[in-house]
């Protein structure tokens, strides 16, 4: 097996499972050297806290940028989070244009709404910010919500095949590569991804259960780009992913002390099996 290395841009909520305390252990579980930039320290994860503190951590990042450059060091792929500022999308952008090895995958969790609104602290021209560096991806995971804010697509609860098409097609007018839209559902029982590549459109769905958590976007970016990165073809690793997020919310389920997050971590054991699966 090859030994890849990414880099991983995102914040650190300290508690909370979500951001970069996701992605480090769940990356490394998939065999992959993971290297971090944190773009932000926040006490929690802002969904459901309140009275968090918030360090931003934006102006460290030129200087290490550079001194990696000057070493010498550079990436197979490059995956981004919560980045939280336009100034961080724009140094993310400069990133992208100076560690990439040849054929380094860049890929891009917009990260930043959700149920029809933009997470706390982000505006419309945070919106479009994010919108030119998910142009220059290789492969983006956007949800419905935040493929809407970035087309200026009507956004609905209730949708049908045809819609879903029409927003990816919309993406794709505006630049956009590979794409990966997840918590697409088209019935109450069953929810899933779309993945958009030069192969066409692809759905993979499984059983949806009746509860949610904050938190498990990361869990899918992370084992998504662990599994891309151990070789699996986009639609792989979606499925990869998708399986991996459902057995960690299974794993939470009815522990109501637990609603911060997902125990992703008891579900490694899993995520490793669907890893070496053909």
């Amino acid at each position: 097996m090859d030994y890849k290395r990414i880099l991983t841009i995102q914040d650190i909520s300290c508690f909370g499972q979500c951001s970069m305390t996701v992605a480090l252990p769940i990356l490394s579980a998939c065999g992959v050297e993971t290297v971090i930039i944190p773009s932000a320290v926040l006490s929690t994860h802002t969904g459901g806290f309140t009275g968090f503190t918030f360090r931003d951590l934006s102006e460290d990042i030129p200087a290490i940028a550079a001194h990696w450059k000057k070493e010498g060091i550079d990436f197979d792929a490059i995956y981004t989070g919560y980045l939280g500022s336009e100034k961080m999308i724009d140094m993310v952008t400069d990133i992208f244009n100076t560690l990439s090895r040849p054929n380094c995958k860049k890929i891009v969790d917009p990260a930043m709404a959700d149920n029809g609104m933009l997470y706390y602290g982000f505006d419309e021209a945070y919106a479009s910010a994010m919108t030119r560096l998910c142009k220059n991806a290789d492969i983006v995971l956007p949800n419905i919500t935040e493929a809407c804010f970035m087309t200026g697509f009507e956004y609905k609860e209730k949708y049908d095949e045809g819609y879903v098409k029409a927003l990816l097609s919309e993406l794709d007018a505006i630049g956009m590569k590979d794409i990966v839209l997840t918590g697409v559902s088209y019935d109450e029982k069953t929810t899933g991804v779309v993945v958009k590549t030069e192969r066409g459109i692809e759905y993979y769905c499984h059983r949806r259960l009746p509860v949610g958590s904050h938190g498990t976007g990361d869990v899918f970016a992370s084992a998504f780009s662990g599994a891309l990165l151990r070789g699996k073809n986009e639609l792989g690793a979606a499925r990869v992913a998708a399986n991996y997020t459902l057995r960690c919310i299974e794993n939470t389920a009815g522990d109501e002390s637990h609603r911060y997050g997902v125990k992703f971590e008891t579900a490694i054991p899993y995520l490793l099996e669907e890893l070496n699966k053909e």
